[in-house]
């Protein structure tokens, strides 16, 4: 049985969640993410910007995760699959900078020419959509630590359980509704899940 209908009904659960956590500002990963991030933030009675992340995907097999990198931040590979697939850092020079120029793209269209937030000792709610390997979450929150915030708070409908523990070292707390130990996919713990577009994304950011 589906866990969520839809990303506004597990952002509404994450908000009560989080209801008493000192918050300055939701910072939500596109696109599935600000879907679920826009409840948020409108329930904290906090603003609501973008963190854009890529994932940086093998050369031969794009779907297959090697790392990820964060507006504002540097790649973070995930080295055991790095061990795992014989590649280097250096290997996927190529993929990063494809990456870097997605990202520049992808924050131009969402800040519509805003600049960026100012995170210097402010309390940061990171949200997502959901939880897979943590990989993109991973160099999200390292992205906003590099922004001297006060408290960096990761929060999610639901995230597989290993990612969850894993991610405590990354950030001051993790907040998920579920954090189940058999996963799947995040898709799988919602009865709804289509793929938002940019439009789509554009207008969640402009309802808080």
């Amino acid at each position: 049985m589906k866990s969520f209908p839809d990303r506004a009904t597990a952002g509404a659960l994450l908000a009560e969640a989080l209801a008493g956590t000192p918050a300055d500002i939701v910072l939500a990963l596109p696109r599935g993410g600000v879907a679920v991030g826009a409840v948020v933030a409108q329930a904290l009675g906090v603003p609501l910007d973008v963190l854009v992340t890529r994932k940086l995907g093998h050369p031969l097999q794009p779907e297959l995760g090697l790392g990820a990198i964060a507006e504002g931040g540097e790649p973070v590979f995930d080295r055991a699959m790095l061990r795992r697939t014989g590649y280097h850092e250096r290997d996927l020079a190529d993929v990063v900078a494809a990456e870097r120029a997605e990202l520049a793209r992808r924050v131009d269209a969402y800040r519509e020419g805003r600049p960026p937030p100012d995170l210097s000792g402010r309390d940061v709610i990171v949200v997502d959509d959901g939880l897979a390997t943590g990989g993109t979450a991973r160099a999200a929150l390292r992205a906003v630590r590099s922004k001297n915030p006060r408290r960096v708070i990761l929060a999610v409908p639901v995230g597989a359980a290993p990612a969850v523990r894993s991610l405590e070292s990354e950030a001051d707390e993790v907040v998920a509704v579920m954090a189940p130990e058999e996963f799947g996919s995040v898709g799988s713990w919602y009865e709804r899940f289509e793929q938002l577009t940019d439009d789509e994304t554009m207008a969640c950011l402009r309802s808080v």
